[in-house]
């Protein structure tokens, strides 16, 4: 398993394009944690901190989409380090100002989330390119990928409290943002983001929206968001009821490790078939182990129910980056998986705040139901929506014909690659 990811971060650009982009999502991975604990360190309320996080998130959901459309347009470096180098001023701002002003942080934490650069969807439109253009190497990347951002959501608190604990809250908000532009600067001077060119598009205000596929997807997706949305909460509760903070640390750490597992079996192994098929599958599969974790056992056997919800997780992002691919209109591959970031981020937003009414009414239990519910329903959106996810569209596999390079293409003869 890991022989094949070493094979893939061997092929040249591949690792600095990968861990760039890791490093350039440090300060959108860490940004809630970070904008709390200086807002506390500030003397703000809980509130005040809750709702700057949020804040910051909602302007995030926007600007993906806007930023990502915005790269298929002009390339990668024309905008992804300007918005890096925005939103770090944003950070900077608040940092500065602090929280006396109210009017004044929530204009720092919206800029900040407004201009985070569209690194992840950056990179799945490179990997074609990185990899010439082979369809499995391409999809084991995506898998690669995925377990990736599981390690980078595990580390990035971790780094937080560390710079916390050397320096101050205002220290870490000004270092991880600094770290993240360099993090941006490494992708946009490579030279496959320089060369890099969103194949020809068609002028149409809706964009990627205009998919049917695309859009059922999504639909899906923003349910699975809010099942971690609503577990992150539950989790807290049936904490509070069974020893406190570490409880709930081992519970997320479960969930992280048990993605990271999930990932790395889904890589290394060669798929066939459709991958829209598989992908509801993998996504059922999902729904089904949230449902345990309304059993809410002792913390051992929790522990272990938390890394069994997280098996399927990382393969069905996976293998939503593959429908994404083949589903995305010609010329806006970026866009696509912008969108995709962004309903799954407003689902975990909504998911955690529907968990908290839910155990306040029903116990911890209920909480997880909400996850279990999620899971479900999105098995359900792929499930009503086969009809549109059967036919894909003119992405990357359909793009690269006679009629011109394929999507990602820097300029080299056109390849039809087959469906998986």
């Amino acid at each position: 398993m890991a022989a094949g990811y070493a094979e893939l971060l061997r092929t040249r650009h591949a690792a600095r394009l990968l861990v760039g982009t890791l490093i350039g999502r440090l300060p959108n991975g860490t940004a809630p944690i970070a904008i709390v604990l200086f807002t506390r360190a500030e003397g703000g309320s809980y509130s005040l901190a809750g709702a700057l996080a949020a804040a910051y998130g909602v302007a995030n959901a926007v600007g993906q989409p806007l930023l990502g459309r915005a790269v298929d347009l002009f390339g990668q470096p024309r905008v992804q380090l300007p918005a890096a180098v925005v939103s770090a001023l944003g950070m900077v701002w608040l940092s500065v100002s602090g929280t006396g002003s109210a009017a004044a942080a929530y204009a720092a934490v919206v800029v900040a989330g407004l201009f985070t650069p569209p690194l992840e969807g950056g990179l799945r439109a490179l990997w074609p390119t990185v990899l010439g253009g082979k369809e499995e190497r391409v999809h084991a990347a995506y898998a690669m990928d995925a377990v990736a951002q599981e390690v980078m959501f595990t580390v990035g608190p971790l780094l937080v409290t560390l710079f916390v604990a050397l320096w101050s809250p205002a220290g870490a908000l000004l270092a991880l943002n600094a770290i993240g532009v360099l993090g941006a600067l490494s992708v946009v001077v490579s030279e496959p983001s320089r060369r890099w060119r969103s194949a020809p598009r068609e002028a149409h205000w809706l964009g990627a929206l205009r998919s049917r596929g695309l859009l059922a997807l999504l639909g899906a997706f923003f349910f699975v968001g809010t099942a971690l949305g609503s577990i992150t909460v539950a989790g807290v509760a049936y904490a509070d009821d069974h020893g406190g903070q570490a409880v709930y640390g081992w519970l997320m750490a479960a969930v992280g490790l048990g993605a990271l597992i999930g990932g790395v079996c889904y890589g290394a192994r060669r798929w066939t078939g459709a991958s829209e098929r598989r992908l509801r599958m993998l996504v059922a599969l999902l729904a089904l182990c949230y449902l345990p974790l309304m059993l809410t056992p002792a913390p051992v056997a929790m522990t272990v129910l938390a890394a069994l919800s997280g098996v399927f997780l990382a393969p069905s992002l996976a293998c939503a980056f593959i429908v994404v691919d083949r589903h995305a209109p010609a010329g806006t591959v970026t866009e696509a998986f912008s969108w995709l970031v962004t309903f799954f981020g407003v689902g975990a937003a909504i998911g955690t705040a529907g968990a908290g009414p839910a155990v306040e009414l029903g116990g911890t239990a209920a909480g997880f139901g909400v996850a279990g519910a999620a899971g479900v329903a999105a098995f359900l959106v792929l499930t009503a929506t086969q009809r549109a996810l059967a036919t894909p569209g003119r992405g990357r596999e359909v793009a690269g014909s006679a009629e011109g390079p394929s999507e990602g293409s820097c300029a080299a003869p056109s390849t039809t690659r087959s469906a998986p």
